[in-house]
């Protein structure tokens, strides 16, 4: 006899028929999937009729409390300082993170950051890192705490512990093609980043070819839901809406953004680079009340967000002082005519990039540390007949042709007029 008070397929049948579902009916159907009492054919389905009917506000805010009532939860009152995240949907060249996160340290702020793994085309920040000999990313709570405390920013990988009820389910909707739900999306960032126990999170939704969301539409769909599930739990959270149509900075792959990480921190850097992340890092201080601290901008001019950088590497085992990772191999496509780059495209760049070893198809594939592209040409940039557009590296030569074969679509040499429109670096702000 069960005991159970609901039956999963009532319940399923209720999302699959349009119907709102209960707080107490959302709160049982996760508590039961973790426990084993539904099965993962009932979850897809229940994914799935998500995906297709939606949630309302109240039903996504309880979901994704389901999600962080799963497991534990972290408090930094402890440190004595406020603390900020940021969380970036992922894009082509996107390391901002890694200059970021010392910064905002570097001007009194507390960044405990837990970062994923890249799959397909987008990079992860946890693969880049680990492209620094003796870095490591998995740290316990204790160790957490402690180069939080001592050098101000920490990013490490996340606990199993956190929110266990979406490392399965996310796994699930990969398989179902239900990764699109953006109930699903929303519920799934948002309760790690809010069980991670931040004061105040900062959220990067990136838009265009090499972004997940394709449309400012989405996007906006997107940042709004987790700005409301975030101030609902108390977590002071703001988003920008941010261009993915052109890669961002001129590299992408592990070690090449590591490099160029550096450079940003040593006061040079891309241009687009050094302007988002400074814009992120003013939002983090914001949103965290920081006051009477150092302009982001000053902590990179003066050094400061770099020594933060040093003691974060090495309190994590890493060799600040090592030289990165070099790919075996390395591969110049030249400009064949006078013009501009015209088209710069950011999927193209990443699929090439990914193609060359620095990205992964499955989880469990190794990704290839110095892989990846540079372009010495942005955007709508002036070209010259015989100078290098990009260098494609990789350790294994056989991986060129492929890789060439999706750039060769993604970019294009022609006149001034001929250049195509992008979107502006930071598009909107959600508060």
């Amino acid at each position: 006899m069960s005991t159970e008070p609901f039956a999963a397929v009532e319940v399923i049948a209720a999302k699959r028929d349009k119907r709102e579902l209960s707080d107490q009916q959302i709160d049982w159907f996760v508590g039961a999937y973790v426990r084993n009492v539904i099965a993962e054919e009932q979850m897809s389905a229940m994914a799935m009729a998500i995906l297709l009917n939606g949630m309302n506000r109240r039903e996504i805010v309880r979901w994704t409390k389901a999600y962080i009532d799963s497991g534990e939860t972290m408090n930094w009152a402890d440190l004595g300082r406020p603390t900020a995240d940021k969380h970036s949907t992922g894009g082509v060249g996107d390391k901002i993170t890694l200059p970021l996160a010392p910064l905002v340290a570097a001007c009194g702020v507390s960044v405990p950051q837990l970062s994923g793994r890249g799959l397909g085309h987008t990079g992860g920040t946890l693969d880049k890192l680990e492209s620094i000999p003796g870095w490591r990313a998995s740290l316990t709570n204790a160790e957490m705490f402690a180069v939080l405390k001592e050098t101000g920013a920490v990013i490490c990988a996340a606990s199993q512990t956190l929110a266990p009820a979406d490392r399965r389910i996310y796994a699930l909707r990969d398989v179902t093609g239900t990764v699109e739900s953006i109930p699903l999306i929303s519920a799934s960032i948002m309760s790690k980043k809010i069980a991670e126990g931040t004061g105040a999170l900062v959220l990067d939704v990136k838009v265009g070819s090499g972004a997940f969301m394709k449309t400012v539409e989405q996007a906006r769909e997107l940042a709004s839901t987790m700005v409301t599930i975030g101030n609902d739990a108390g977590v002071t959270t703001r988003a920008l809406l941010t261009a993915m149509d052109v890669p961002l900075g001129r590299t992408a792959g592990n070690a090449l953004e590591v490099r160029e990480s550096l450079d940003v921190l040593a006061g040079g850097g891309p241009a687009d680079v050094i302007e988002l992340t400074i814009t992120l890092a003013r939002e983090m201080l914001e949103a965290s009340s920081a006051k009477g601290t150092k302009d982001p901008a000053d902590a990179l001019r003066d050094g400061s967000a770099m020594d933060v950088w040093r003691a974060m590497i090495s309190a994590q085992g890493g060799d600040v002082d090592a030289a990165l990772p070099v790919a075996k191999e390395t591969h110049d496509v030249i400009a064949q005519s006078d013009g501009y780059l015209i088209k710069l495209d950011a999927l193209s760049v990443g699929m090439a990039s990914w193609r060359l070893g620095a990205g992964r198809a499955r989880k469990e594939d190794v990704v290839q540390a110095g892989a990846g592209i540079q372009w010495h040409v942005g955007h709508g940039e002036a070209v010259a007949k015989g100078a290098k557009l990009f260098t494609l590296h990789t350790d294994e030569p056989t991986r060129f042709e492929s890789a060439l074969e999706v750039l060769n679509t993604g970019y294009a040499v022609g006149g001034e007029a001929e250049i195509s429109e992008r979107l502006p670096l930071i598009i909107e702000r959600f508060v």
